[in-house]
């Protein structure tokens, strides 16, 4: 960690100590303490990220049409972007690796599971009240700093051009989607009938990007916002539910936890929902863990190149338990349906 130091000191003084943060698969995480308070160091991944200095552009606007809303009716605080002596969001180090400076948002902790259907609940509420504070913010002047992301049909691509140069294909995992392949294209197509419309999305919000505050135990911040971009706001309810009511050994499916959740969810976006975001739900919740099984067993074919692992297997077992997920999805289809009937009423 002393390498570390040296690069912290370009966004304050003082530091006296930096510990590894969270358990991220991209962006490598430190919290820096100083004499006076913490900050979040991020060296960004630019493997992933090819242009860092478009996740500021998008990050900056994020923060400046949040802090234009009447401050009580917002319930969510966003990471604050720290500056360089220099004045600069990005501090570029002599190896060209790229890092950035954020607030910390103390007294609070992220979850790995559900323990309570409360905790559901306060997921639901918060990504609602995400979406709702940006739903009059133009996705249209933000980057997109993930060209391609949730984009099923392009991943599905990508892995089959991948599967003609492979030596060691699975069979569960080739079969399961050359099965299930005609649902990658649900929420494109939609979107591109006009059935769906472009909006601001979180990106990546899964379970432990939700920070809760440590006492009252509910959600006060939602993190990991490099993802920020024009997308479909599926997306990113596919990608919560996926993470929320995923179950291992054996994987499951809760639905408890999924009607919890979208509960909460649908009492906050409401006011600008339409009869096909509704529709939609269902296929969105259905695709995400197909699509995610996809790239997992994309980049197991690929030698591991996206994902962060620490053995050469744990992307195919990624893959394997996504599908495991996203079949228990399809055989509770009429159930997670009625639920979105009964919740819409």
């Amino acid at each position: 960690m002393n390498t570390l130091f040296p690069i912290a000191n370009q966004f304050a003084t003082a530091i006296t100590r930096i510990n590894r943060l969270g358990n991220g698969l991209i962006n490598d995480t430190y919290l820096v303490a100083t004499q006076s308070s913490f900050f979040v160091l991020q060296r960004i991944n630019r493997t992933v990220f090819p242009a860092p200095e478009k996740i500021m552009v998008n990050l900056t606007a994020l923060n400046q049409h949040i802090a234009q809303k009447v401050s009580a009716s917002v319930r969510l605080q966003i990471p604050e972007i720290l500056k360089t002596a220099d004045n600069d969001v990005l501090y570029l180090d002599e190896n060209r690796d790229c890092w950035r400076a954020l607030s910390f948002i103390v007294n609070t902790e992220s979850i790995d599971a559900i323990g309570a259907v409360s905790d559901a609940e306060q997921v639901g509420y918060a990504l609602g009240h995400f979406h709702r504070l940006i739903s009059d913010l133009n996705p249209l002047i933000l980057h997109d700093t993930l060209p391609g992301f949730h984009i099923a049909p392009e991943y599905l691509k990508h892995y089959q051009h991948v599967l003609q140069r492979s030596i060691k294909p699975i069979r569960y995992c080739a079969e399961f989607i050359t099965r299930f392949r005609h649902i990658a294209d649900d929420l494109e197509a939609a979107k591109q009938q006009g059935l769906l419309s472009l909006r601001v999305i979180h990106g990546d919000p899964k379970l432990n990007n939700f920070l809760f505050d440590r006492h009252s135990k509910k959600i006060v911040s939602i993190i990991d916002l490099d993802t920020v971009k024009p997308g479909l706001v599926h997306y990113d309810i596919g990608d919560c539910v996926r993470s929320c009511c995923y179950s291992a050994e054996p994987v499951g499916f809760d639905l408890d936890i999924c009607a919890a959740l979208l509960k909460s969810y649908l009492a906050e976006v409401g006011s600008f929902f339409t009869e096909h975001d509704y529709h939609y739900l269902y296929p969105a919740i259905r695709l995400i863990p197909f699509e995610l099984g996809v790239r997992f067993y994309t980049d197991y074919l690929e030698g591991n190149r996206y994902f962060k692992v620490t053995e050469p297997e744990q992307n195919l077992q990624r893959a394997i338990d996504q599908f495991l997920l996203c079949e228990c999805i399809m055989r509770q289809e009429s159930a997670i349906k009625n639920m979105i009937v009964r919740l819409k009423q």
